[in-house]
């Protein structure tokens, strides 16, 4: 494993407990440079993951609290009328950063939903005829409570296809909750960047320079071409998502110290990847339940590609 991305690892595990997994494949979104959807019941750290990650990144960290009477423009940003010079100037809003958390994202109105989109997408904010880009890194760390429907707003497709990645942290064992009980009165629980904005860029560029055979290139558009051959899914992965899954496989193969990409870097993370993406029809809902089951049985029914996945001098 690359040293900065062990650094890394650590600091987030110094306040996030037992949740290893979680925490590398947020790394692995990060190196992608894609966004997180962390999709969980309250109180299981998911705001704190979030807060951990930008901490130990150096840059720039804003968290808007999404509610329904917050404006577009609050993320986006304004012009505003300077009345010294008599002319607009441009305020930029909570996007304007390195590191987004936009925490309890089902509570925006569909207006605030949408404005989100072209700065996932394309990181550039568009305001009055003028555009405006973010700061590179860019990563939007949104967060959702599945359980409650009072007052939240259904996630539209074309905003869930935007998130690399949708993860659930889940509760803790016995023993872990006993280590948290622990560190909640005997551990200082801040954390200081152990990299920075620059080492980000440079390790994101790095992950792109591993190497994916051709065979798992097709076993990647395999598990995607079953999702859109299949009657028990409405809405299949979209393109988007097959390069999103080939992009995690490369991160994931980087973060375990290969320069290429192995099968199981796919299969590990295919849930996580493109499970968001799929809508079930009526039938698939009754015969799946959960778009997570889905993803899992396509998985089953897909043979492990065989054979040597290192690179060819």
């Amino acid at each position: 494993m690359n040293p900065k991305i062990q650094n890394l690892l650590f600091n987030i595990e110094k306040v996030i407990i037992g949740k290893s997994g979680v925490i590398q494949r947020v790394i692995a979104a990060l190196l992608c440079g894609g966004h997180v959807l962390i999709e969980d019941v309250p109180g299981t750290g998911k705001t704190r993951l979030a807060a951990a990650l930008s901490g130990s990144v150096g840059g720039v960290f804003n968290r808007i609290q999404l509610t329904p009477d917050v404006l577009p423009q609050d993320i986006t940003g304004f012009n505003m009328l300077n009345p010294e010079t008599k002319q607009f100037e441009f305020k930029h809003g909570a996007a304007y950063c390195n590191f987004l958390l936009a925490d309890e994202i089902n509570r925006a109105s569909p207006k605030v939903q949408s404005g989100l989109l072209e700065i996932m997408d394309e990181r550039q904010i568009s305001v009055d005829g003028h555009t405006y880009a973010v700061p590179a890194p860019f990563m939007t760390l949104a967060t959702c409570n599945p359980i409650e429907t009072y007052g939240t707003y259904h996630l539209p497709e074309a905003q869930m296809d935007r998130f690399l990645v949708r993860l659930t942290l889940g509760y803790l064992t016995h023993e872990e909750e006993i280590q948290l009980l622990d560190n909640q009165y005997h551990e200082n629980k801040k954390i200081s960047p152990v990299i920075t904005a620059k080492d980000c860029l440079e390790l994101q560029e790095d992950a792109k320079k591993t190497f994916c055979h051709l065979t798992i290139r097709s076993y990647i558009l395999n598990i995607v071409n079953a999702t859109r051959n299949n009657e028990a899914i409405a809405l299949g992965v979209s393109p988007r998502g097959s390069m999103g899954l080939y992009a995690f496989a490369k991160a994931s193969a980087y973060i375990n110290g290969r320069e290429y990409v192995v099968p199981n870097d796919v299969t590990d993370n295919a849930v996580s990847v493109l499970a968001h993406r799929i809508i079930l029809s009526p039938k698939g809902r009754g015969f799946y339940g959960n778009q997570q089951t889905a993803i899992e049985d396509i998985l089953s029914k897909i043979s492990l590609p065989q054979g040597e996945w290192r690179e060819l001098a």
